[in-house]
């Protein structure tokens, strides 16, 4: 089985997804530091040199991969990685995948994304002020894309071992 957390950026898929793996003994992939590898490059000098589309053609390869040649693996997806080349429709749809969506309101996403600007292509250029009415229209656009995942945890006021006894419930 593969369990593949989406959200928002800074709704902490990866801090979830660390955690989950070692819970249940998977293996633990953040999709972003996977393409970073693979391409020897950081997302955000992606984003610069190759634009944001070849960004998410490589995402939506590196997905497709990572669930056709895995098994007991968690991956932490980027915050549109679901959004991109039917990646959505692919994991809803694969057999052996499981999705939770992480679901984190704009106030605390903006309390978290406001600390990590310079490592958030997307938000990098940003006023403090403005990054809560980017969040609410981003997480507008993307709500039909993660609003299809299999499990939805509003994480807001839930300590880590809350969220993991839900996954491990509600999925297992």
């Amino acid at each position: 089985m593969i369990i593949v957390l989406l959200g928002y950026m800074g709704c902490g898929k990866s801090t979830v997804g660390q955690r989950l793996a070692k819970k249940l003994d998977f293996n633990f992939l953040d999709l972003d530091e996977f393409v970073e590898q693979k391409q020897q490059a950081t997302i955000s000098e992606l984003f610069d040199s190759k634009g944001e589309i070849f960004f998410r053609n490589i995402e939506a390869q590196a997905v497709k991969q990572l669930c056709n040649e895995s098994d007991s693996l968690v991956l932490a997806l980027g915050g549109g990685t679901p959004c991109y080349a039917d990646t959505m429709q692919f994991l809803v749809n694969h057999p052996n995948v499981k999705t939770v969506y992480l679901h984190l309101s704009i106030k605390n996403l903006s309390d978290r994304l406001i600390h990590e600007k310079a490592k958030r292509p997307l938000i990098a250029n940003l006023n403090k002020e403005d990054i809560p009415e980017f969040i609410g229209k981003h997480l507008f656009e993307r709500a039909f894309f993660y609003n299809q995942a299999e499990l939805t945890i509003h994480t807001d006021n839930l300590a880590i071992e809350e969220i993991l006894a839900r996954i491990q419930t509600e999925l297992l």
